[in-house]
């Protein structure tokens, strides 16, 4: 255990306060977390992050809360993770293209066996939650056959029937890749909170590039938002 004179560095930091190495930065950038030294040798005083953390108001321990939600989702998706704008021409060809990006990104070893879960799982009921959306998963965890949690997302150029609950074509995809209950009711529930907005579901169908899906999904100030928007409506 930290003494509470210790000096940590970056990353015991981040790793004290649940989030990534980028907000501990953030947070020496805006002055809330004072280090000492530069590059490497930077170190913050343990007392300092508890004082900080002991000091917190209410909207303040929200906003850190959300963080480590949005650092947590950055453990199953990255930007790599994202395919834009394939053509596909039904929800079969929709759910291959996105199995084959699977298989190149390692996942997985044949893409020909996550199609078929993924499949078995869609014959049952539909995943496309309405919306435009489909948050695609296998029917039971396989966490032998999927190398590392993770979440896909696909973008078709024009949207596909999908049985949606509210009849309306597919054009987003989301594939859940996990390997537990936890892991997979953390996400649809990241997900879920995500596209209450519909700011945010323009922001993944017009995105010009990865990268910028990646930006509006890893947005923690995203998140707020519809928390506040939410809380507004109570």
């Amino acid at each position: 255990m930290l003494e509470a004179n210790s000096m940590m560095t970056i990353s015991e930091v981040a790793q004290y306060l649940k989030v990534t190495d980028k907000v501990v930065n953030e947070l020496v950038n805006s002055g809330v977390l004072k280090k000492v030294g530069v590059g490497k040798n930077a170190r913050i005083e343990k007392a300092g992050v508890d004082s900080w953390l002991a000091s917190l108001d209410h909207k303040e321990a929200e906003d850190l809360a959300m963080r480590r939600v949005v650092c947590h989702f950055q453990d199953y998706f990255k930007v790599e993770n994202i395919v834009l704008d394939f053509t596909a021409d039904n929800k079969y060809e929709a759910i291959a293209t996105i199995s084959k990006k699977a298989r190149d990104l390692k996942i997985v070893k044949d893409h020909r066996w996550l199609y078929e879960v993924v499949i078995a799982r869609e014959d049952l009921v539909s995943t496309a939650v309405g919306n435009g959306v489909a948050l695609l998963h296998p029917r039971h965890m396989h966490p032998t056959k999927i190398k590392v949690p993770t979440i896909l997302f696909g973008r078709s150029t024009e949207p596909i029937e999908f049985d949606a609950i509210d009849d309306q074509p597919v054009n987003l995809f989301f594939m859940l890749l996990l390997h537990n209950d936890k892991q997979h009711l953390f996400s649809l529930s990241f997900l879920s909170k995500f596209l209450m907005s519909a700011e945010n579901k323009n922001l993944l169908t017009h995105a010009k590039t990865p990268e910028a899906v990646y930006k509006a999904l890893s947005g923690y100030h995203t998140m707020l938002r519809n928390a506040d928007e939410a809380e507004d409506k109570k």
